[in-house]
Parts: structure tokens; C-alpha cells; sequence
């Protein structure tokens, strides 16, 4: 019975692989810009589908199209993307969820994040000399995984806001994994370059490599049945499959006896994970609403705290070709990200200043420390009274050219909106292999010193159940009416701030088109060296007069969005990455 069920559903989803009627949607070429030449951008005014692969996007749009919930389409989606983007996320991983239910208009805000074991302490990527280890000495192999959040999160996104049957939604994820999908040209390419790191994991390096040697080919056809086999038991049993039963039993099996650099994940650990509802974090920006994710990702914060600066400058009269225009965008930004770096952390074990980071008077004051003119040649966090020293030099993340993670943004015919932003950490995550899926890396987001060289506590070091700060900065902006304005994120470790960040001011003060806004070059700061896309050029020698150092070279940053404007609604993909916009 259960068998025919499953075919019965499957001819519900048989639209995969066809084709879509061009009365559906209205594609518009975009404006001319510098940078990357534009996607067709889709227009719309019911439902719209952004994620960053075509197998996903359909997926998306066709649960859309049969009345399902922008929560029941993502969860479609996602499992998709675990199967066609196993480089960026999947089950393995987590992410955040911020859902806007236009019934109650109400936001929701989902913490999906990972979480450290819970014997894990601070020495977790500590050599036996004391050192730190190296990124990928720590990144491969079983001591950098945690538990994995996102079907716990998906679980009670859907038991919220789901409208379809549970089960219909790993459907379409099933029937491609079965049947075979086609492999990407990114996912090639990004094998190519990752061949060495496989050697964790036999079962790994057999699936992607299946010569021992030579990565799957881009345009050839792959299927992962143990894939499917394991969506199906999720689909039957719910998530408790996944985190109480024999996938759980396999995935601390692979963790534990992973003869590289063996990890603490236990059966309890993953038994105990729990999602977690947080306040979302928003704030005001030229009469804007713009709402993120709160702590323990840094990503709300730090974009907030560089708006909430910008508000006292007039970018809109220097326009998006001003070299100074982009001075005081930097400038601002270091001076958020070296409170993202001192205070940022999981709130439910480090005490942070949190919102007084948005205090308007603060703000105020740090946007005195801006020059016009020259870049700061020192930046330090601002002072604030809390409980525990905190170093203002813990090792930032700056693992951005491999980053492994997806973003999606999706709107349904009730009008609830969806952005979510999903990871596995670095690409292909720990390059262990379970059941048809890759687990994730997210441990080595933490801090890999517990303590400065003077003994003060690292706000984002390791602690058992404790989850790594995060970038991740799935966003939703409200008009002045407290409508949906524009939906964003993007995929790109902690240059994920700036991607969104600049798209925000793209279209809120230089009145760019969301597709215009994501073909121009990337060009933002961490606090060490203002980084400008090798398409961007024409902006580094101007950058440097300014006192800037300046370092020049290729940003892949992912992201999708939608903009609400006059009636329509405008969605975008990232040119960068193989995203791809449905809509009617």
C-alpha cells in the first residue's frame, strides 16, 4: 500500500524535467550595469520561487503552483538541493529560517544551527604542541561535525506552516535520486579542486570520484538510491528517523570511527537537539523595516549596525559609482565587525550586548569615527559592561572561496514569505559520507583557541551543546506601510554580510533593480583589507588613495531574492552561481 502511494504521488511531480507555459511568467532582461551580465529577471504578482539551482526552483514552483505554503515549497526544495548542490548543504547540516506569515503578519524566526557535543570543550582543534590546527587538519574528517539542525528546523516550519502532506514534499528529491540527476558544471569544477580532501572517506570519494581519480563529469547523469532510501524513511517516520533511529545510529558510527581526526558526536547528543524559536533582530533604515536572524548568527547584527551608521551619510546623492560612496560603506563595516568579532556568540551561553549593539546613540557615536576622507588607520570595538572578558582577536572566519552554503527565497499565493539560508560550512562540509549524505563541518565555525595569549575568554569558543557563530543572513524588509519589500540572502561564509548588506543599499538608496544590484561587482570589508571583485577594478586605485588596503580577486557570493514593487513582484539569482527564478 505504501509502494503505491509512492507511485501514485510521484505522478503528481512527473513535471520534473518538462517544461513551463510562458504565459506563467513574465521574464524582463535587465538594465546595463558593471559587473556580471544579468539572469532574466521574473515578474509577478502570486507566487515566486528563487533558490540556487534549476532542480530546486522547479520543485519549488510546482508544490507553489498546487497551493502549498512557501514552507511546504522550501522543504521540497531543500531536499533537492541536497541531492543536486551536495557541496552547499543537506540534511547533514543546519541553517536559519525567517518566515513571514502574512495571515497574523507575524515574523518567525528559526535557529537550525548546529550543535557542538557535549563533551566538547575548548580544545577541540588544539594540537598536542598547544597550537591551533590548520583549517581543513580540523575541517576533514569526524571532530568537526555537530549535530545537524535542519530537519528539526524543516519539522517545525512545516508543523507550523505546512499545508501539504509531509511526505509529498521528499517526493520529488526521491524520484531524482533514483532516476539520476544531472551533475553541474560548479559541482565538477569545485570537485576538481577539492580531489585531495576526499581521502577521509572511501564512500565519500567513490560517489563523487567513481574512478578513484577523476571527479563525475559535468552534463553526465549520477543516481544516489541510498539518498533516496533515506528520504523515504524521513518521509514515512518524520525527522525522529533521522535523529532517533538507524540514520542516527549510522551517522555517530561515521563520526566516531573515522580513523582522520575520530568525533565526540554521541546517540544522545543527537537525540537531544532541539530547534529554537528566537526574536528576530530588526531594525530601521531610511524608513525601512529590515528584519534578520538574531544571535548566534552574527549576520542580523553586524548588517543592522552598518546601516544604522549609513544612516548619517547621504549615500543616495553620491550614487553606486562614488569611490567615496563605497569608503564609507567599508568603513562602517569594520567598525561593526570588530563588535561582530569581540561580542557576537551563542546567546544561550555568552552573555553579549545584543540589541544595545543598535542603540541609535551608539551608532551615532561610531559614525563620528568615520573620516570622509581617509580610511581609520586603527579600528577596536566599541566598550560595553559585560560579564566576561571577551578577546577582540579570536581567529575570524575567513574560509570564503569555499564556502558550503545555499540560500532560497520564496513567496506563495497566501502571501507568507520565506528566506532561508542553509549550510554544511566549507564545500562538501567534512567530506564524510552517510547514507547518501555529506555531514557537515560547522565545529570549525567556533573559535580554535579558547582564550587569548593574556588568558581572556573567546566569546565564540567551544562549549558542549554550545552552537558556532554564523553569518547567515536570511533577510525579509518592510516598506513604510509595513508591507513586504524585498526578500534576500546569499550564500559566501562571512562575506555573507556584506553581499546582502550592499544589496540593501543598492536598492534602497541608488534605486537599482534587484537583478541590476546582483550584476554589480562585490566590494565590501571585514576589518582587515577592503576586498573589491576582480570585476570591480575600476574601483581599487580610487579605494587605495583613500587610504584603504585593497585586495582584488573573485568573490562567489549566491544570492536569490524577491522585490515588491508597484503591484509586482521582481525575483533575482545571483549570476555567480547556477540560481535560477519561477514565478507567476
Amino acid at each position: 500500500m505504501i509502494f503505491r502511494r509512492f507511485l501514485q504521488i510521484f505522478a503528481v511531480f512527473t513535471l520534473i524535467g518538462g517544461s513551463f507555459s510562458a504565459c506563467a511568467q513574465e521574464l524582463l532582461a535587465p538594465e546595463s550595469s558593471t559587473g556580471f551580465q544579468g539572469k532574466q529577471v521574473v515578474r509577478g504578482t502570486s507566487i515566486m520561487a528563487v533558490t540556487a539551482h534549476p532542480d530546486a526552483t522547479k520543485v519549488a514552483y510546482e508544490v507553489l503552483q498546487a497551493g502549498g505554503t512557501a514552507a511546504d515549497a522550501g522543504i521540497a526544495a531543500q531536499m533537492v538541493l541536497g541531492l543536486v548542490e551536495p557541496q552547499s548543504s543537506g540534511i547533514g547540516g543546519g541553517g536559519f529560517a525567517l518566515y513571514y506569515d502574512a495571515n497574523k503578519q507575524h515574523l518567525i524566526s528559526l535557529d537550525g544551527r548546529e550543535t557542538a557535543p557535549s563533551i566538547a570543550g575548548g580544545h577541540l582543534f588544539t594540537r598536542d604542541d598547544g597550537k591551533p590546527m590548520a583549517f581543513y587538519e580540523a575541517a576533514n574528517g569526524g571532530r568537526s561535525v555537530g549535530v545537524p539542525g535542519l530537519l528539526r528546523m524543516l519539522e517545525k516550519l512545516h508543523e507550523w506552516q505546512g499545508r501539504a502532506d509531509w511526505r509529498d514534499l521528499f517526493l520529488p528529491a526521491m524520484q531524482m535520486a533514483t532516476r539520476g540527476f544531472t551533475v553541474s558544471h560548479r559541482m565538477e569544477k569545485m570537485l576538481e579542486r577539492e580531489r585531495k580532501r576526499f581521502d577521509v572517506d572511501t564512500k565519500a570519494k567513490l560517489y563523487f570520484y567513481p574512478d578513484a581519480k577523476n571527479p563525475v563529469k559535468a552534463g553526465s547523469t549520477i543516481r544516489n538510491v541510498a539518498y533516496a532510501n533515506t528520504l523515504q524513511k524521513i518521509a514515512l517516520q518524520g525527522a525522529d528517523a533521522f535523529y532517533k533511529r538507524d540514520i542516527a545510529d549510522h551517522i555517530v558510527a561515521k563520526v566516531q570511527q573515522n580513523p582522520t581526526r575520530k568525533g565526540l558526536l554521541s546517540l544522545e547528543d543527537m537525540k537531544n537537539y532541539k530547534v529554537i524559536e528566537r526574536e528576530s533582530i530588526c531594525g530601521a533604515y531610511r524608513g525601512y523595516r529590515i528584519c534578520s536572524m538574531n544571535e548566534p548568527s552574527s549576520g542580523g547584527l553586524t548588517m543592522l549596525q552598518t546601516l544604522g551608521m549609513l544612516e548619517h551619510f547621504n549615500l543616495a546623492a553620491m550614487g553606486r559609482h562614488s569611490p567615496r560612496a563605497w569608503h564609507l560603506i567599508s568603513e562602517a563595516s569594520r567598525l561593526s565587525f570588530a563588535d561582530r568579532n569581540q561580542y557576537m556568540a551563542d546567546p544561550d551561553f555568552v552573555v553579549t550586548p545584543a540589541n544595545t549593539l543598535l542603540d541609535p546613540e551608539y551608532l551615532k557615536a561610531r559614525a563620528r569615527l568615520i573620516n570622509p576622507d581617509k580610511a581609520m588607520i586603527e579600528v577596536s570595538a566599541g566598550e560595553f559592561v559585560v560579564e566576561q572578558a571577551i578577546d577582540k582577536k579570536w581567529a575570524p572566519d575567513e574560509r570564503t572561496k569555499n564556502t558550503g552554503t545555499t540560500h532560497m527565497s520564496i513567496r506563495d499565493s497566501f502571501g507568507n514569505i520565506l528566506s532561508m539560508t542553509t549550510s554544511i560550512e566549507n564545500a562538501f562540509g567534512s567530506r564524510l559520507m552517510v547514507d547518501g549524505f555529506l555531514l557537515n563541518n560547522q565545529l570549525t565555525d567556533f573559535s580554535f583557541k579558547p582564550n587569548d595569549k593574556d588568558g581572556r575568554i573567546i566569546a565564540n569558543r567551544v562549549e558542549g551543546g554550545k552552537r558556532p557563530r554564523s553569518s547567515m543572513s536570511p533577510t525579509i524588509i518592510f516598506d513604510l506601510e509595513g508591507e513586504p519589500f524585498m526578500v534576500i540572502g546569499s550564500a559566501g561564509g562571512s562575506r555573507i554580510i556584506g553581499y546582502v548588506l550592499q544589496r540593501i543599499i543598492a536598492v534602497i538608496d541608488w534605486k537599482m533593480n534587484l537583478q541590476d544590484a546582483m550584476n554589480m561587482p562585490n566590494i565590501l570589508h571585514r576589518g582587515k583589507k577592503l576586498e573589491v571583485e576582480k570585476s570591480g577594478l575600476d574601483y581599487a586605485e580610487p579605494l587605495k588613495n583613500l587610504g584603504h588596503a585593497v585586495l582584488v580577486g573573485d568573490m562567489n557570493s549566491g544570492m536569490t531574492g524577491i522585490h515588491f514593487k508597484d503591484g509586482f513582484m521582481y525575483s533575482a539569482a545571483d549570476p555567480r552561481r547556477d540560481g535560477t527564478t519561477l514565478g507567476e
